[in-house]
Formats: C-alpha cells, sequence, structure tokens
C-alpha cells in the first residue's frame, strides 16, 4: 500500500496562525468587537495538538473526494457554521432574514451556528472527524482561502454538484471564478472577498494621498507612522506588486527581494510597526498616517471619521476570500447546495453584503444593493467596478516547504 506523508504544520506556520488569531484576519473586525461577546479563544493546546499530529490524506491525489450517502431527500435542514457577524439579522437582532426566507420557500431548516472564531481552532474541532472518515456534523462550512485549499487537497469536501448551482455558476464574479487551489471552484465557492487596500488619515498627512507602496516606504513625511500587516500574503504580497511582480506567479527570488524592500523600511524607522487588527485604532487616532488595511475595515472607519480615506495601488492588490464548503461525509449535500445557490440570487446577495460590508462576490448585484443602499452601491470597496477588479490579484498557493521557509522570513523581518 502507497504510503504517504502527513500534511503537518510547522513551528513558522503556527507562529503566522498565532498572529492571524490574536491580531490578523482571524481576530475580530471592529464591528465585531463593538457587537459581538463571548467569543472564544485558541488555546495553546490545540495549536500543539496541530503540530504534533499528522493529518493523513484521504484520497491520493487526483482522485474524487470522499462522498457521503445523501439524506437532503428525507431530512429538510442544514447545519451551517460560519464566522461571527458574517450573517444579516434583523434590527432586534433576533431573527436572520435572509436564512428565514430559505426556510420559508424550501422548507429546509438552517441550524446556523457562529463557531468559526479562528481558522486553526475551527480546524482543530472538526480534523478528527474528518481523518477519521465521520460527519462532522456540519453541511455547510465557511473558511479562508488557504484553508480551504489544505480541506480540499486532503480530499475532505465534497465535489459540487453544478445542476444544483445554477445561480452561483451564472452569477460569480470572474475575479473569483478559478482559484489556483479549486480550478473552476469545483468543491467551493465564495461567501465574501476580502481587499488588502492602502488607508490613509488625511489630518495626518496634510491632505497629501497615499496611493502606492513606493510612498509608504519612501515619503519622508511619513517617517515613523507607516504600518504594515503582520498577514506575509497582505504585506509581501503588496510589496511584490508595487515592484511589478505578480504574486500569482513569483519565484523565491521575488519574495526575497519584497522581504528586502520592506527590511530597508524597518532598518530606516521609516515603518512604525507591523499590525494586524489593531491598526484602526492608531489610524483613527493619526499616530499611523497611512497603513495597510482590508476594506471591511475601512468602511467601518469612514463611517466615524471622514478624515480615513483609502487608495486602490495603481500596481495592483490583494485579494482572497472566505468560501463555503461542503465536508466529506456530511448528511445534506443536495440542501447545502440549495442554500449556496440562494445566496447567489442577486436580491438576496445585496441583502447581504449590506448587512457585512465586504466585497460582494456576485456578478451584477449593484442594481440590487442600490435598492437597499445607494451609497453602498457605489462602493467599490464592497462591489468592486471594472478598474477595480483588474488590479486585483491573489497570492498563489504555496507548498507546505515554500510556506515554511517563507513564513520563518517574514517572521523575522517583523519580530514575532
Amino acid at each position: 500500500m502507497e504510503q504517504f506523508e502527513p500534511d503537518r504544520l510547522s513551528a513558522a506556520q503556527l507562529a503566522a496562525m498565532r498572529r492571524s488569531l490574536t491580531s490578523g484576519r482571524g481576530a475580530l473586525t471592529r464591528r465585531s468587537l463593538l457587537r459581538a461577546s463571548g467569543v472564544g479563544a485558541l488555546t495553546l493546546g490545540g495549536l500543539a495538538a496541530l503540530a504534533g499530529c499528522g493529518i493523513p490524506p484521504a484520497k491520493r491525489e487526483g482522485d474524487t473526494a470522499v462522498a457521503s450517502d445523501d439524506h437532503s431527500a428525507g431530512e429538510k435542514e442544514i447545519n451551517f457554521s460560519n464566522w461571527t457577524e458574517y450573517m444579516d439579522t434583523s434590527e432586534d437582532e433576533k431573527s436572520r432574514p435572509t436564512l428565514d426566507e430559505f426556510t420559508k420557500r424550501t422548507g429546509i431548516e438552517v441550524k446556523y451556528t457562529e463557531d468559526i472564531n479562528d481558522n486553526v481552532e475551527f480546524f482543530g474541532k472538526i480534523r478528527p472527524q474528518l481523518a477519521a472518515g465521520q460527519d462532522t456534523g456540519r453541511d455547510l462550512i465557511v473558511v479562508t482561502d488557504w484553508l480551504a485549499a489544505r480541506i480540499i487537497r486532503l480530499g475532505w469536501a465534497q465535489r459540487l454538484d453544478p445542476s444544483h448551482l445554477p445561480h452561483a455558476y451564472a452569477n460569480l464574479s470572474p475575479q473569483f471564478r478559478s482559484p489556483d487551489w479549486d480550478p473552476g471552484r469545483a468543491y467551493s465557492y465564495p461567501w465574501t472577498g476580502i481587499s488588502t487596500v492602502i488607508a490613509y488619515n488625511t489630518k495626518a498627512t496634510g491632505g497629501k494621498k497615499v496611493d502606492s507602496v513606493t510612498q509608504m516606504l519612501d515619503d519622508p513625511t511619513l517617517k515613523g507612522r507607516v504600518g504594515f500587516l503582520t498577514e506575509m500574503r497582505d504585506s509581501v504580497g503588496m510589496t511584490m506588486l508595487d515592484q511589478g511582480k505578480d504574486p500569482a506567479n513569483f519565484t523565491t527570488a521575488d519574495f526575497d527581494a519584497a522581504v528586502g524592500r520592506l527590511q530597508k523600511g524597518v532598518d530606516t524607522h521609516q515603518i512604525r510597526r507591523f499590525t494586524g487588527n489593531d491598526y484602526t485604532s492608531d489610524l483613527d487616532k493619526g499616530d499611523l498616517a497611512a497603513c495597510l488595511a482590508w476594506a471591511g475595515d475601512v468602511i467601518q472607519l469612514q463611517a466615524d471619521n471622514p478624515d480615513i480615506q483609502y487608495a486602490i495601488p495603481a500596481a495592483g492588490y490583494i485579494t482572497s476570500s472566505d468560501n463555503l464548503l461542503v465536508p466529506a461525509k456530511a448528511r445534506h449535500k443536495a440542501n447545502a447546495e440549495k442554500l449556496i445557490d440562494y445566496y447567489y440570487e442577486l436580491p438576496v446577495a445585496a441583502q447581504l453584503a449590506a448587512y457585512i460590508s465586504y466585497v460582494c462576490p456576485v456578478e451584477g448585484v449593484q442594481d440590487e444593493l442600490a435598492k437597499i443602499d445607494a451609497e453602498l452601491a457605489e462602493n467599490t470597496l464592497i462591489v468592486p467596478d471594472k478598474a477595480m477588479t483588474a488590479k486585483s490579484r491573489a497570492f498563489r498557493s504555496l507548498t507546505s516547504e515554500e510556506e515554511t521557509a517563507y513564513e520563518e522570513k517574514f517572521a523575522k523581518l517583523i519580530g514575532a
């Protein structure tokens, strides 16, 4: 019998994931900090378990993913796990309008659980069942692209049936159609997009616009008031773009050149610090004049502070995504596919986008969103126009060896 190497997490990968949990995209957004309560935390024991246990692939490379007996016809239910603050709710927060409408239309009850606070923590919850070929108790999950890629590679996601996804297939935005980790979206569909842009405080810059990584690293008037992110793909990816390299197709030499460029910014004290979501308070106060930022945060900051502006560099920007997957052995795959397709109907997609304020991956949603909020419909951080979409770039998938080596170099850069 052919033997497989366990798919292990290196110390560098685990350190990067800790950063994501405590302050990066794995941490709560600003709106969640204001509204959410009772959020769990990833324990060091959970991380240690991930580090110490090899994860045996459930299939050989290229085989069909492990399927499950589908009980959708007889069991009108879906168990759906998602992140906090990632679903529309009523003003009194007692109902979820789009989910309620789905149940009314289909008769399918949705058990919706906000039990994803971090990719690594959640993976630790479901990994034992997936590795054992057992049902996780979940029919639909939402995970960030790097973890979606990992689950698909291990054979722990079910291949979706295109015939059940007419709206999703027709309305998926071109920029999200074919990531290198799931070509053609055979196993996943994006729930939202996450854009990395440049944000700046006009009061702190003296009215000056900041619109490039070069300006952030070279403008003497910004010295000591520039922030980059502790997420390697965002900071290095944006720097590679500024250097004329494509994050979707780069070499180790390209990566090293970008790290070297950032290291110079550290050595000259141009860069104040590398941050996670905590950049929001520094930017709001003006302690940071300019920084790399996530679009969802920028929208929330602008609601309270008119001095906060953003720019899309001419060189381009990094986009990632959170993605819907049906785990292997899920009991209600067809029901889950109906729910995925439902959220790609234009009115439904607009209602969700108006609430969560992330990039909507549904093409043609703008007119429906305008019926809800004309200002949001014109916000290119939620509905990118053609010019913005053309500048979008994804950071390519990494091999385990590359990820270990790159995270080690990045950790040294940021002093982690």
